[in-house]
């Protein structure tokens, strides 16, 4: 069996812009820490990308989607697992930036602003974050000039308004949504779930839990509408649909 060639560290974006462009550049973003639903990111951008192309991991802790008392501090990094981790994958490059790279100036006093869709949902309650998620995205997208990039469909309204992003200011890129990856009792693969005791997955298994059980029903009431519509159109099909509600 043929050992995966790391991938190259780059800490900088001129090291990266120095890189000899070969093929299409597929771009997977991640936080560090990670685990098998960034490896299905990577190994999913490596067969878009092919073998003539080129596969660049970033890996960025961005301070500016950390509100007050979330876990900036503490997130884990543990980037030599991650390089190897991403080599097996596939790949070709791991861009790891300190803040100052990205943010050479301190705090950006110029940011993109997630408009309505940003204080909905888990933006009610963690006001900025969506702000600061699209800045720093549109930020990576013009450093790594990638012509496509991928993101997980776990985090279903940060890739919703990246699209968004992109389409509304005209970023020349193809976004990719990838679906979610769980473990093996249904909870969708987090670098945050190291951070649950025993009882707080057991509660976090319930909304996956919720969310099958409601799409199992749908396609039985469908499976049910569909019998019925076989039915003659009869006094016993209009009962019968009746029952369906």
């Amino acid at each position: 069996m043929t050992t995966p060639t790391p991938p190259v560290l780059l800490r900088t974006a001129g090291e990266l812009h120095a890189r000899v462009r070969r093929g299409r550049r597929a771009v997977v973003m991640t936080m560090g820490a990670l685990h098998e639903g960034h490896a299905t990111l990577i190994r999913t951008a490596r067969d878009i990308a092919g073998p003539d192309g080129e596969v660049v991991v970033t890996v960025f802790v961005n301070p500016l989607q950390f509100g007050a008392g979330e876990d900036l501090d503490r997130y884990p990094r543990t980037l030599d697992a991650d390089l190897e981790i991403a080599g097996r994958a596939g790949a070709d490059a791991v861009f790891a930036p300190a803040v100052d790279e990205v943010y050479p100036g301190g705090e950006p006093q110029v940011r993109v602003t997630a408009g309505p869709m940003g204080g909905r949902l888990e933006g009610a309650s963690r006001p900025g974050h969506f702000d600061g998620m699209l800045t720093v995205v549109a930020k990576l997208l013009h450093l790594t000039r990638p012509d496509l990039a991928l993101y997980g469909q776990k985090d279903a309204q940060q890739l919703a308004l990246i699209r968004r992003m992109v389409r509304d200011l005209n970023f020349g890129v193809e976004i990719v949504g990838v679906p979610t990856v769980r473990e093996e009792d249904g909870l969708a693969l987090s670098s945050r779930n190291r951070y649950l005791s025993t009882a707080e997955r057991r509660t976090a298994l319930a909304l996956s839990q919720a969310l099958f059980a409601g799409l199992d029903r749908h396609a039985a009431q469908e499976a049910l509408c569909a019998r019925a519509r076989e039915v003659p159109a009869t006094q016993a099909r209009a009962e019968a649909l009746s029952a369906l509600g």
